[in-house]
């Protein structure tokens, strides 16, 4: 495994929050970027094996949004939305004097990235989506809200991995207590008292309107804003959030988009799986004609 070197960042939102994000130097200051956004209940954390891989050749910006890791949470619930988070995102990006990048969107951070190709089209050099696309299975978003914010605060790290299992195990049937224990490890931290998962459960809160701001009804325009990025999408074989009906849509709407399908993984792929890494690589290393 490769050692990696991060810069912790702070910055300030316009609202007044202090947002979080790991900056991984790359080998030149002229290396292109990667900016790798995490999903709706998860953190950084979440790339801290592939990060270091990217590093390589690219520098790599891993931001905490509002409300997960070491980022402040938001008193205004209201404010958790991905349109609030897409503006933290390019407000981050000019603190940090990013004029462009490439994108490894994870399910929500896959949704940001299209919105950010809808509003700043030409900061973007290629687009990764991982288990997301413009029509969002109701089942799987059923799911996520039976079991995002369930239950938060555990005695011990093995409860916080038994509890993520059960109501994770449908994405991952092959891991074991080793694997679930890692899981915990990215997903929650140790607390006064115990072991907590590592966002304020409020987030939750746009989840349970009748018109979600995390899966509008049509997401098709904003997904043709891609059209002309390159991009790559990747699948879990078992995702009950991403239909293989919408992955033919995607390829029918955006000709050159390359697909990656996950097998025996559900919503979202953690991207260290068997051959991730190489189709990652390869796609952020071709180059780009537009």
């Amino acid at each position: 495994m490769l050692s990696p070197y991060f810069r912790n960042v702070n910055f300030l939102t316009d609202d007044g929050l202090t947002l979080y994000c790991r900056d991984y130097p790359g080998p030149t200051a002229a290396a292109p970027v990667v900016l790798c956004l995490h999903g709706l209940s998860r953190n950084s954390r979440d790339f801290e094996d592939l990060a270091p891989l990217l590093q390589q050749s690219h520098r790599v910006i891993v931001p905490d949004q509002r409300g997960r890791g070491r980022s402040a949470s938001d008193p205004v619930v209201e404010h958790y939305t991905p349109q609030t988070y897409i503006v933290d995102t390019l407000a981050l990006l000019d603190d940090l004097a990013v004029d462009s990048c490439s994108i490894i969107g994870t399910s929500m951070g896959g949704l940001m990235a299209m919105g950010i190709s809808a509003l700043a089209p030409q900061r973007l050099v290629r687009v990764v989506l991982n288990d997301i696309g413009p029509v969002i299975a109701d089942r799987g978003l059923d799911r996520i809200k039976r079991s995002v914010g369930s239950k938060m605060k555990f005695s011990s790290w093995s409860e916080a991995a038994d509890h993520l299992a059960k109501v994770n195990h449908v994405a991952f049937p092959h891991y074991g207590a080793p694997d679930w224990l890692r899981f915990a490890a990215r997903g929650c931290s140790q607390k006064a008292g115990g072991v907590a998962l590592d966002y304020d459960p409020n987030i939750t809160v746009p989840l349970s309107g009748a018109t979600s701001e995390v899966s509008p009804d049509d997401l098709w325009p904003l997904f043709e804003t891609l059209t002309d990025i390159p991009l790559m999408l990747i699948r879990g074989g078992l995702s009950d959030l991403l239909d293989t009906a919408c992955v033919a849509e995607m390829q029918r709407r955006h000709t050159g988009m390359e697909f990656f399908e996950v097998p025996g993984v559900g919503h979202a792929p953690m991207l260290d799986e068997a051959g991730v890494w190489d189709a990652l690589i390869s796609f952020l290393s071709l180059p780009v004609d537009r």
